[in-house]
């Protein structure tokens, strides 16, 4: 139902309650009338969703499920152990299931091929963000997973899945992202070496996953894959031996590519990309 829709049907009900309130007799005794007023009831609680469809919607397990988890104290809401059946909760509440923050949206997945000039941030009153760039691709409270610069270039997720989020954050176990650099001046064979065999600044090991020229004979652009979700790694690696970077481009997360989007454009993931991305 759409807010306009919503509310007429709001105004309506108002209507026939105050009928309701001034001949209390005919109401008592008029059935078809009795069950208006039951529908109004309804309606003016519209906002407010029983705790077990809640954790329904967001996945986790059926209705049945989710009432017996509430019962043995599995459900907070607002930080407070909920067990009561028949709670209801309203979609501005933070719910948690076995201390895991849960929504009721549906699972969104939004691949971004970011221009330069946008900051990847959430925050107003940061001048253009890649969240006006996707900001039509749905209603679903989305945010970028990592990082890129404003004047970086490339592929950035966008989601509302905690679990995918968390896979990203695990610089282990997490998804890697490849990116083209180019470079001041060309990358020397002992500095690629280097790179990719490891090395420590301030003590912090730093590491990769891959690192190559991309052209034998243009040795200042290289491609590299890391797992970390932030490129401030990237400016770190190459400061560290004297290399100014020119340009970033992130090219590929996982299995995912930039085919088929134009910079600036975004698209929702498929099924089986999906799918995918969360066996790796």
């Amino acid at each position: 139902m759409s807010r306009n829709q919503d509310s007429k049907g709001k105004g309506k009900t108002s209507g026939r309650g105050n009928a309701n309130s001034k001949n209390k007799s005919y109401a008592r005794g008029n059935a078809p009338f009795k069950k208006k007023t039951t529908k109004a009831k309804s309606s003016s609680n519209s906002e407010e969703i029983r705790l077990n469809k809640y954790i329904a919607n967001s996945g986790i397990c059926s209705r049945r499920e989710a009432d017996e988890n509430i019962a043995i104290g599995l459900v907070t809401v607002n930080g407070k152990i909920v067990t009561e059946m028949g709670y209801k909760v309203k979609r501005t509440d933070e719910v948690k299931f076995d201390g895991q923050r849960i929504t009721p949206e549906a699972k969104v997945y939004v691949l971004l091929n970011k221009p330069k000039g946008f900051a990847t941030t959430t925050a107003e009153g940061k001048g253009r963000t890649v969240m006006d760039l996707v900001a039509n691709a749905t209603n679903a409270n989305i945010k970028p997973i990592g990082r890129l610069g404003r004047n970086s270039l490339g592929l950035l997720l966008f989601t509302n899945d905690d679990k995918v989020v968390q896979k990203f954050t695990n610089s282990k176990n997490g998804v890697a992202r490849l990116f083209q650099i180019e470079l001041d001046k060309n990358l020397k064979f002992e500095d690629l070496k280097r790179i990719q065999d490891g090395f420590k600044v301030d003590g912090k090991l730093i590491t990769v996953e891959e690192i190559s020229y991309i052209q034998d004979e243009s040795k200042n652009q290289v491609g590299i894959k890391i797992k970390n979700t932030g490129n401030t790694i990237l400016r770190t690696i190459f400061e560290h031996f004297n290399y100014d970077i020119v340009k970033i481009d992130c090219v590929a997360i996982g299995h995912l590519t930039k085919k088929d989007i134009p910079r600036g454009h975004w698209k929702h993931l498929t099924v089986q990309e999906v799918n995918t991305l969360k066996m790796m």
